[in-house]
């Protein structure tokens, strides 16, 4: 059987779009799975954040709740609404401070703490991750918002 020049383009055609079709689904199917959302402790709380997967935790570090052994650190994580203990093996970064932002990356544990495999701090005195500032906006409304119901 003899192909016509159009039939050979034709399938050139095809066979381009899928080989970008399969590239694509691999591209969307990585992104997905390093995509990391990022959740204040009422949404953790609230059972917004997803179980057995990764996500970050924001907000502020509650003070005197740092807890060290060794190498192994456990400190509370607070929008001022509710909390959640993180537990972390490893060095903190340097400008990690109780009372000062912070943000976590890990899974929650049966007991509802988070495990963490990453803890940032802020960078300098006056930044606050946007997500940590707008959940503690909201713990502020809303506490605001009940303080002045009956």
């Amino acid at each position: 059987m003899s192909w016509s020049p159009r039939q050979k383009r034709f399938g050139l055609i095809a066979g381009g779009v899928l080989v970008l079709s399969v590239a694509a689904a691999f591209v969307l199917n990585a992104f997905q799975s390093n995509l990391v959302f990022f959740f204040t402790p009422t949404q953790i709380l609230n059972g917004e954040a997803p179980t057995n997967k990764t996500f970050r935790i924001g907000g502020m570090v509650k003070a005197e709740s740092l807890k060290r052994e060794g190498t192994e650190v456990s400190f509370v994580v607070t929008d001022t609404a509710k909390d959640i203990t993180v537990r972390y093996t490893g060095l903190l970064p340097d400008l990690f401070k109780e009372g000062k932002g912070v943000v976590a990356q890990g899974k929650l544990n049966d007991q509802g703490e988070m495990i963490a495999a990453e803890v940032l701090a802020k960078h300098d005195e006056n930044y606050m991750p946007p997500e940590a500032q707008h959940a503690l906006d909201k713990a502020a409304q809303a506490r605001a918002a009940q303080s002045v119901k009956p």
